[in-house]
């Protein structure tokens, strides 16, 4: 399915609409399938089918507060098993994490 298919919200209760909007921005920000995060989620416990989840991330079909938030918990263990992006590094990590190549000088700090 693609993201304008899962854009509304058929009769979902607020709260329920935010938790499905915060899930939906982690899985495509991470780039996981929703077939990963329904096996995730039946691995640790949830009990709703595939199906239903997935009408859940159409917003076609509620799903009670323990079972999102077993989706949630699955989503976050598989963000978590995710290699970690690089970080900016700052000036005295850059400075000491390679020797100088030739030509190569370091700048004196005031």
């Amino acid at each position: 399915m693609t993201e304008p298919e899962r854009k509304g919200f058929v009769g979902l209760p607020l709260q329920e609409q935010l938790q499905l909007k915060g899930l939906r921005k982690a899985l495509t920000s991470a780039g996981i399938p929703d077939e990963d995060l329904w096996l995730r989620y039946f691995s640790i416990g949830g009990t709703v089918g595939e199906y239903e989840v997935d009408a859940y991330l159409q917003s076609l079909h509620s799903l009670p507060v323990l079972q999102r938030d077993l989706l949630a918990h699955a989503a976050n263990e598989l963000i978590d098993e995710l290699p970690a992006r690089p970080h900016a590094p700052y000036d005295e990590q850059v400075s000491l994490s390679r020797p100088l190549l030739p030509g190569e000088g370091r700048e004196q700090r005031p």
